[in-house]
């Protein structure tokens, strides 16, 4: 994949950590409504905390240093508790990497506290209520719109944004990306019209049941923004608003409109699935149009974020494509 796409973004971020937009001061006080109600900031948060996946690359991408996020715990390379486009974007802000919440066991309230900050951004997360509270004793907690974990990358940065008090670059930035986005979708018009299914990690000893994210997730949005259909059948398989949903290999007949199966795993997945009796009938698998994403920079970027998105965009619109043409 070419470097431009990468570049073009780290200017634009640089050109916009320079000239940040912050809220006037007659925005304030600033209500940022939620799931658990609304949250209302009295001043521009200067200290910055995030919880969950990928909440603090909103702050960094509009030249924000948090004072401290959730370590990553899929895709880490190199044990730093960094995603690449994470550690490359704090290179270009200058900055040391902040302190890392373990959140092996869920939230560690004593560390995000410890940070002292003036809010708490969750935009993208699956905070219960209890979490919420606790947080909510530490200082204003954004939390997601409608759900756990269904909102979408543009929902991210723009709830995140308001809660910065930089709703205008949020805007700016979800512009910036959704062009990026389009290019790449122009550049493989083989993704029109084909429908895909997102199905989260099989275990090749036990494929009698399938599990799979639904249109609530932000794995699925993404697909739809490339040019990808959602199946009639996942469709009707997410009206319960949940982002995961399960059905027995016994019902396989049932996604035989699914042009393209996306999932977590390699050859020998892919072969369990064309040898076993239920899922070898789903015209994806008999296709060989499989994307198969491991535990690198495309399989962790395939739950999008403002950072990665850019990052892996190309290879991610490439495999897709490869396997939209084997659907043919």
């Amino acid at each position: 994949m070419s470097n431009l796409p990468r570049l073009c973004l780290c200017l634009g971020l640089v050109a916009m950590a320079a000239h940040p937009l912050p809220a006037a001061a007659d925005d304030y006080p600033l209500t940022v409504r939620h799931a658990f109600g609304s949250t209302t900031l009295t001043a521009q948060p200067v200290r910055v905390a995030t919880v969950a996946w990928a909440n603090h690359e909103v702050p960094l991408a509009l030249g924000v240093v948090p004072v401290g996020f959730a370590r990553a715990n899929f895709g880490d390379d190199d044990g730093d508790g960094l995603l690449p486009w994470v550690a490359a974007r704090l290179k270009d802000l200058g900055a040391e990497t902040p302190v890392l919440f373990d959140e092996g066991d869920g939230i560690d309230f004593e560390a995000v506290a410890a940070t002292r900050p003036d809010v708490i951004l969750a935009a993208y997360s699956g905070l219960s209520r209890s979490d919420y509270e606790i947080l909510s004793k530490i200082a204003p907690v954004v939390a997601y719109r409608d759900a756990p974990w269904s909102g979408d990358w543009r929902e991210t940065i723009r709830l995140n944004g308001t809660g910065l008090g930089r709703a205008e670059a949020a805007e700016a930035l979800i512009d910036r990306i959704e062009g990026e986005i389009a290019e790449a979708r122009d550049r493989h018009p083989e993704l029109a019209g084909k429908s895909a299914m997102f199905v989260t990690h099989l275990d090749t000893r036990d494929l009698s049941v399938v599990r799979f994210y639904t249109a609530a997730d932000t794995r699925v949005k993404y697909l739809q923004d490339l040019g990808l259909a959602l199946p009639r059948s996942v469709e009707e398989a997410s009206r319960d608003g949940q982002f995961a949903g399960a059905f027995s290999a016994e019902r396989i007949d049932a996604f035989d409109d699914v042009d393209i199966l996306v999932t977590y795993g390699g050859q020998a997945l892919l072969d369990r699935l064309q040898a076993d009796p239920l899922t070898s009938h789903m015209p994806a698998v008999a296709s060989g149009a499989v994307v198969m994403l491991g535990n690198d920079a495309v399989g962790t970027a395939a739950s999008p974020t403002p950072l990665s998105i850019p990052w892996v965009l190309g290879d991610y619109a490439d495999r897709l494509a490869e396997a939209a043409r084997a659907a043919e």
